[in-house]
């Protein structure tokens, strides 16, 4: 038997709102506003415990170490940890903000996964991003390499490849362009790969903001997986929504099981690439494709209505989660009802992830999905995948150790970094990580 597996981003005690993500408008409309790191890993928390609750495969993935003092020193700045962090926010503090960033909570970013249905050795197949299109994001490359390396450790089931080079024309952004179509889980399945760049010299491209994924990438993550190219639909998204602020796919359209939920305007060529996927899926696929008429791609990106997590809960029913502002929105609320009347979603829940949201991600920034089997499931380190007793754990763990509120120039507080350690520290212990962080291992 077959499971999707939700790997949640734990939000980490850096959370703060910097607006370093070109293209992203909920990151810069808030820029420089007070955060409350607390209430957004709580949030994230409560996030997870409802999948949970509901039946589903649940995981956490651990932050990172922030701030990272070794791409710090690497800049030129020298001494005691406390003398780098000070002379960062004194002469560079876009580079402290950077290295201080907290945006590895957005999981979806993390890799690129292929099931064992879908790969010609039948194992797990894991690229982790190279996310080279933002400073503060291709930061994380290595470590979410690592942390995914000690989490899916058992080598007769899960393969971890290299991130592709850092370089254009393989700017690869992770599972946020990947989507993945079955009838059934344990099924081989079709993958689809959204790409933002055209593949003609001369084709349609955005202007205001950077294509971050490259279609070269995509590529390549195919075939280092093996994946069957009659399994494989490329995509272009359309570069007018990449202009209007949709930064990724999953901003625009999601997919589970045969559903792809998606605007209209998604992609470049949404005939063909519906036609090349319900062929592919063996005239199978439920399309729910939404009209610019009914929900505004402005409406789309302002509520991150396509941003949702779309779920298939053990019954087989399929359910909807939102964030908050799709119900404040009375258009996309008024859309959200009538799509569960009319039999589009059998479920819509709606959870409060404002933090998240303010800082530019929503339901599905937050996951990265992968099927895994049972066997895989249990081949998994353990410690943390999601119980009841676990969630208390994280609970009482944030409320010891986040701050409530958290603005830039805090960042120059060499007192946030003993903070992090120290909460880090604790966390390795409690999901059985130990270890896991370069300051642990001296």
């Amino acid at each position: 038997m077959a499971h999707e597996l939700n790997l949640d981003g734990l939000v980490g005690p850096t959370h703060f709102y910097g607006g370093l993500a070109v293209g992203n408008l909920a990151s810069g409309r808030h820029a420089a506003k007070p955060s409350n790191p607390r209430a957004a890993a709580l949030q994230g928390l409560a996030k997870m415990k409802r999948l949970m609750v509901l039946g589903l495969e649940q995981a956490v993935l651990p932050p990172l170490a922030r701030p990272d003092l070794a791409t710090l020193r690497r800049l030129g700045f020298a001494g005691r940890d406390a003398d780098v962090i000070a002379a960062a926010a004194a002469q560079a503090p876009a580079l402290l903000q950077a290295c201080y960033s907290a945006s590895s909570m957005w999981a979806a970013n993390a890799a690129t996964v292929s099931p064992s249905a879908d790969t010609p050795d039948g194992r797990v197949h894991l690229t982790p991003a190279n996310l080279i299109s933002q400073f503060h994001r291709s930061l994380e490359t290595a470590d979410t390499a690592a942390m995914l390396q000690r989490i899916f450790h058992h080598p007769d089931h899960f393969c971890h490849h290299p991130a592709l080079p850092a370089a254009v024309p393989f700017g690869d952004e992770g599972a946020a362009n990947h989507s993945r179509l079955c009838s059934h889980y344990a099924d081989p399945g079709v993958a689809l790969f959204v790409h933002g760049d055209p593949r003609e010299a001369h084709g349609p491209r955005p202007h205001r903001y950077p294509a971050r994924q490259h279609w070269q990438a995509s590529l390549a993550v195919a075939r280092q997986h093996g994946l069957r190219p009659e399994r494989v639909v490329l995509a272009q998204q359309h570069p007018d929504v990449i202009d209007q602020g949709v930064f990724h796919n999953d901003v625009i359209a999601v997919a589970n099981r045969e559903r792809l939920f998606c605007h209209e305007h998604a992609f470049v060529e949404p005939r063909r690439v519906h036609d090349a996927l319900n062929q592919a899926l063996q005239g199978q696929l439920q399309l729910i494709e939404v009209e610019q008429a009914v929900v505004s791609v402005e409406a789309a990106v302002n509520t991150y209505l396509f941003n949702s997590q779309l779920l298939s809960l053990p019954g087989g029913q399929a359910l909807l989660l939102v964030p908050d502002e799709c119900r404040r929105d009375a258009g996309v609320w008024a859309y959200l009802q009538s799509l569960k009347e009319e039999g589009g979603i059998d479920q819509l829940d709606v959870m409060d992830l404002r933090q998240s949201m303010d800082n530019g991600g929503g339901p599905a920034c937050l996951r990265l999905r992968m099927v895994l089997t049972d066997t895989e499931l249990h081949a998994m380190h353990q410690g943390v995948r999601l119980t009841e007793r676990l969630y208390r754990q994280l609970v009482a763990w944030v409320e010891r150790h986040y701050r409530d509120r958290l603005l830039p120039a805090d960042l120059a507080d060499p007192g946030l970094l003993h903070e992090v350690r120290s909460a880090l520290e604790e966390l390795s212990r409690i999901l059985a990580l130990e270890g896991v962080y370069a300051f642990q291992r001296g």
